[in-house]
């Protein structure tokens, strides 16, 4: 073989070895339904997006996780486009923020369309907090809804019976009017979840817990009025966000954006699951305390 084809075959090699280990790279975040990232890629924001209701807060967590964990993320924009959703998820959200934060990891909160009830309360950890000046936010609140279909069942004359171990063990049933000792045991129940709510904004607003109750009856407010009322810290877009938490992160320029990457091709096998686990565990939040803002329809 001559030196010139030597060459050649050389390079076709290189070139080949580098293919393999692209596809092999992109393989491995497929199945891991994240990103592989790497020091020497430099410095980045990673940019974490909580969208729709929030009931599994599995994702959000593990997105956080995933920028947290990378040498190469200097600080996260969470991009907040959310009525709220459980309690219970709202707190996991909020806790796993703060953990970010506590390490080190500067936070900084964009606000969409809706950033309201839990999706505020999820907000309230951040370094910062910018909001668009028509962002419906607030919404500061927990609410509980039971259907009532006694009058229905007797017009089709279906008859259902309960049996149980306590008078409360039926609390909340769709098949009879809700009595007053059930009504006072869930209003209280919703004060105490509320307080927790008031609680978590005072630490982390830095705000008197009255000047938060005067704002927290449920209403909605855009996102100039929740900048005058404190609730937020700034107005602005999502590119306000992110040049800001490069600021924050120490970059220099304009910071480069990273998101989590996630499989987004279901199998069969997957459609089929998940539609197997939505019959046999309905979402729970649905019919629990739930920080959630929902319009008229």
């Amino acid at each position: 073989m001559t030196r010139k084809g030597c060459i050649w075959g050389w390079l076709i090699g290189i070139v080949a070895l580098l293919v393999i280990f692209l596809v092999t790279i992109i393989a491995i975040e497929s199945l891991l339904g994240q990103s592989l990232s790497f020091p020497t890629y430099g410095a980045r924001v990673g940019l974490v997006r909580v969208v729709g209701v929030l009931s599994n807060p599995t994702q959000t967590i593990d997105d956080l996780e995933t920028m947290a964990s990378d040498p190469g993320i200097r600080a996260i924009v969470l991009r907040v486009d959310s009525p709220g959703g459980g309690a219970a998820a709202s707190y996991e959200i909020y806790k796993k923020i703060v953990e970010v934060r506590d390490a080190g990891m500067p936070v900084v909160v964009s606000m969409g369309s809706v950033a309201a009830s839990g999706g505020y309360y999820i907000s309230c950890p951040a370094d910062s907090i910018l909001a668009n000046p028509s962002t419906i936010t607030g919404s500061i609140g927990v609410i509980m809804s039971f259907a009532n279909i006694e009058e229905l069942l007797g017009k089709i004359g279906l008859d259902y019976e309960v049996v149980k171990s306590g008078e409360f063990k039926d609390i909340g049933s769709w098949s009879r009017q809700m009595t007053e000792a059930e009504r006072a045991l869930l209003q209280g129940t919703i004060d105490d979840i509320y307080e927790q709510f008031i609680e978590i904004i005072a630490l982390e607003r830095v705000m008197s817990e009255e000047d938060i109750r005067a704002l927290a009856d449920g209403r909605i407010l855009s996102g100039r009025q929740a900048l005058d009322a404190g609730l937020v810290d700034a107005v602005g877009t999502l590119d306000d966000a992110i040049r800001m938490a490069g600021r924050m992160g120490e970059i220099s320029g304009k910071p480069r954006v990273q998101e989590p990457v996630r499989r987004t091709r279901l199998t069969l096998l997957d459609f089929l699951a998940g539609s197997v686990s939505r019959l046999l565990e309905p979402d729970a939040s649905s019919h629990g305390a739930q920080y959630l803002y929902r319009p008229a329809k």
